[in-house]
């Protein structure tokens, strides 16, 4: 397992606490360099890309479209992360289908924010662990039709852990999460 050094290149809607949580997560109090009272507060790093995709809609019909590049270089930002709302969306739509908690107008909407954060762990946890994605598949030299793609989860892409987990092995596993600010 490696510890992360920084976020990874990130795209989201407009909404959220995202560059508040990216801060908090990864940023770094700059060194004091003795003038001044001492910085207290974490700064991005340069290597930072995160942009918003920001979506004016009208009568339920999109009206318009905006980046607004949030951590980085803007045409660095947008080179890296292409900034299409397609990946955006489907990451949504993954977390709505998930997590009850996330659907509007529904029985099962969170109402409260300490269960909300609960459910979305658990939900990034499974995310991350125990669900192959075919985009992140890699396919087996000299292999079999049976087994000729090796399957993978995010965890495993990012190099976190070797094998996709069961539901059973990720509830009784203690996670320490690790923090590259102390």
């Amino acid at each position: 397992m490696r510890p992360f050094a920084g976020p990874p290149a990130l795209v989201t809607d407009g909404k959220g606490a995202y560059r508040e949580a990216m801060l908090e997560t990864w940023g770094k109090v700059p060194e004091y360099g003795g003038r001044g009272a001492p910085p207290k507060l974490p700064r991005p790093g340069e290597d930072w890309y995160y942009a918003q995709i920001i979506k004016k809609r009208k009568g339920g019909k999109l009206e318009s479209v905006r980046i607004k590049i949030i951590y980085g270089d803007s045409e660095e930002v947008k080179k890296k992360l292409e900034c299409y709302t397609a990946y955006v969306e489907r990451t949504h739509l993954t977390s709505r289908q998930m997590n009850g908690r996330l659907v509007r107008k529904t029985l099962s909407f969170s109402k409260e924010l300490r269960l909300l954060k609960a459910a979305s762990a658990l939900e990034d946890a499974l995310y991350n662990f125990t669900r192959p994605l075919k985009t992140l598949r890699i396919e087996l030299p000299n292999a079999s039709k049976q087994a000729r793609w090796q399957q993978r989860m995010p965890a495993m892409a990012s190099g976190i852990t070797d094998h996709v987990w069961t539901v059973k092995e990720l509830l009784t596993v203690v996670l320490i999460p690790l923090r590259t600010n102390t």
